[in-house]
């Protein structure tokens, strides 16, 4: 069974092209969540560049901006791996093993929940209810949802990602 959808491609970083996403949002009101959720969206992470740009426009602080980034556990400040895991960590899914899937899953990937690994080929992040409880364990790779994954899914997910990324 294929895990994998497409790894999503992201751009490089350019202060010209996060100037204009911002500059799109300018009209919004309130548009310090859309911005920063635009610009991972196209760059896969809130470049620490981008964060001085953002509070100039919209007459913030950096501290300000930095705050709403950090809040939000989406929203990261770092490159992503080429795929990124998010296992459902709700009540149902740890009724079931989510956090020994956790476990096997930072084994398996060599790092960390909240990282990337050292390769770039996995960011690892959990999240809380991916609203997949009927088939608890959740997780989600890229934008595809999988249920009922367990340690030996979580392998064959390892192995097809070394296919794809070696």
């Amino acid at each position: 069974m294929n895990y994998l959808a497409e790894p999503k491609q992201f751009a490089s970083w350019s202060a010209d092209a996060a100037s204009e996403i911002i500059d799109r949002h300018l009209s919004e009101r309130g548009p310090l969540l859309e911005i920063l959720n635009d610009l991972q969206r196209t760059f896969g992470f809130i470049h620490e560049d981008a964060i001085a740009l953002v509070a100039e426009e919209l007459n913030l602080s950096q501290a300000e901006v930095y705050g709403v980034l950090t809040f939000y556990k989406d929203l990261r400040t770092e490159p992503p791996g080429t795929f990124v895991l998010k296992i459902c960590k709700a009540e149902s899914c740890q009724s079931v093993g989510a956090n020994q899937l956790a476990e096997a899953a930072q084994e398996i990937f060599q790092t960390k929940i909240g990282s990337t690994s050292q390769d770039q080929s996995v960011t690892l992040e959990e999240v809380f209810c991916l609203g997949n409880c009927a088939l608890s364990p959740a997780m989600m790779v890229g934008e595809k949802l999988l249920g009922r994954m367990d340690v030996e899914r979580i392998a064959k997910l390892s192995d097809e990602i070394k296919s794809v990324t070696l």
